[in-house]
């Protein structure tokens, strides 16, 4: 998954209307209300913004032309690939009207711009598994934790072993269950819980 690698604020004046760029990282739709009331000038003429996380997606063009300002912003934040992402474009009017066309590029070109100043990380998905193995495995299962980089979660011990949760990256599960069955010689068990 792609996404923003920090923060980032531009400035562009297009025919003397001066806009405002700000981009950052949301993970929750109330992470995406607390950005936009953290950068937003209500005194601005219009404050327009865009979002997508997962498969949801939010804009809104604050009172510009239909689709000449969320939508354009939205399609620079899909155009770079991003996920988990907010960009807010406010506009101060300068007294020339840019027309649908103009304020299309303005707003998409202003959330392009930002996005490249806030640089992109690619952050790989994550899955959650259990693990089950014997007494007699305990060893060989903490090390092949270790070396597949999985982060735990839980452990619980029972009269038949232990029970791990873990969570790795997406692309390892393969290599982790594969190193489990070699070093247990068959005898753990993994199952993906997402």
């Amino acid at each position: 998954m792609l996404t923003l690698a920090g923060e980032a604020r531009i400035e562009v004046e297009i025919k003397r209307s001066r806009f405002v760029a700000h981009v950052g990282r949301v993970d929750t739709e109330e992470d995406t209300l607390r950005f936009f009331e953290s950068v937003a000038d209500l005194s601005a003429t219009h404050n327009c913004w865009a979002w997508r996380i997962d498969q949801r997606y939010r804009f809104n063009d604050d009172g510009e032309p239909a689709s000449s300002a969320g939508r354009p912003i939205l399609s620079a934040i899909e155009g770079k690939g991003l996920d988990h992402a907010m960009v807010v474009v406010t506009r101060y009017f300068g007294g020339i009207k840019l027309g649908v066309g103009g304020l299309i590029r303005a707003y998409s070109g202003s959330a392009a711009r930002c996005i490249d100043r806030a640089g992109i990380d690619e952050i790989q998905p994550l899955v959650r598994c259990c693990i089950d193995a014997g007494f007699d495995h305990t060893g060989q299962l903490y090390a092949v934790l270790e070396a597949c980089g999985a982060r735990k979660i839980d452990e619980q011990f029972n009269r038949d072993g232990i029970r791990v949760e873990v969570e790795i990256e997406r692309s390892v599960y393969g290599r982790l269950e594969t190193a489990l069955r070699d070093a247990t010689r068959g005898e753990a068990r993994i199952g993906k819980l997402d």
